[in-house]
């Protein structure tokens, strides 16, 4: 019987939450030019996985590969029976392998190659993962400086920078990437983000010099605080 990948995702969250003492599982996070069918995190490490039923075919699998490689501590193809000969040729020597068959009406999953560590991942990409209140967040806990007129992806080359010169710890980093992506909420996802911003926006009406500047940085905020509020109204009306 063929296997498809949403049949295989649930049991397969169950196969890996025995393998693993904590995890959270993440779906269909953008990377590149591909997206990750799976992100595992775990209090170590963040994990890549990609699925490959049988009703797929390897047309896109080069690509995605090179995409893990740059986001991912680790990396595990999860594959249909009909993939498992030949598996092995088409992704790299240190990413994992997990198969998966359908045994007495219930799949079965095989660790086939435990992965290794991913020796091409970028701390540039990794961070990417990210939203800038959980970068801020991890900056503040490392005695950073707030980078506030650098966009995500430069201050990602800032800490990338220190662990080159050794001045950050890639383990404690690593650490902190997955207590973050523990904590993610994203049922108040919009309020941090909005939060964030105005916080931002406060900081930047206080350090402004140009009153001219300073003066469009406050309307801009009165702005926000009228949306802000005729949200809150809005809302209101739906609960009754």
């Amino acid at each position: 019987m063929t296997t498809h990948d949403t049949e295989i995702r649930e049991p397969l969250f169950d196969f890996l939450e025995g393998q693993f003492e904590k995890i959270r599982i993440l779906e269909e996070k953008t990377m590149g030019k591909s997206r990750a069918d799976v992100v595992m995190v775990t209090e170590e490490a963040l994990y890549g996985i990609e699925i490959k039923s049988d009703a797929d075919t390897y047309a896109r699998l080069e690509r995605q590969v090179k995409d893990y490689d740059k986001y991912y501590d680790f990396n595990i193809a999860v594959v249909g029976s009909s993939h498992a000969l030949h598996i092995e040729e088409h992704v790299p020597d240190y990413w994992g392998i997990i198969t998966v068959e359908l045994v007495e009406g219930e799949l079965d999953f095989y660790v086939l190659r435990k992965p290794a560590p991913n020796p091409k991942v970028s701390w540039e990409r990794k961070l990417e993962l990210l939203w800038k209140p959980e970068l801020a967040s991890i900056q503040e806990k490392n005695d950073m400086p707030k980078y506030k007129n650098l966009s995500r992806a430069a201050v990602a080359e800032k800490f990338a920078e220190r662990i080159e010169k050794g001045r950050l710890d890639e383990e404690l980093l690593r650490r902190q990437v997955s207590e973050v992506l523990f904590e993610r909420d994203y049922t108040t996802a919009a309020q941090m983000l909005a939060e964030y911003r105005k916080g931002e926006l406060q900081k930047k009406i206080e350090t402004e010099t140009d009153p001219y500047k300073r003066a469009e940085l406050m309307i801009e905020q009165a702005s926000r605080r009228g949306s802000f509020k005729s949200r809150g109204k809005r809302n209101k009306r739906r609960k009754r």
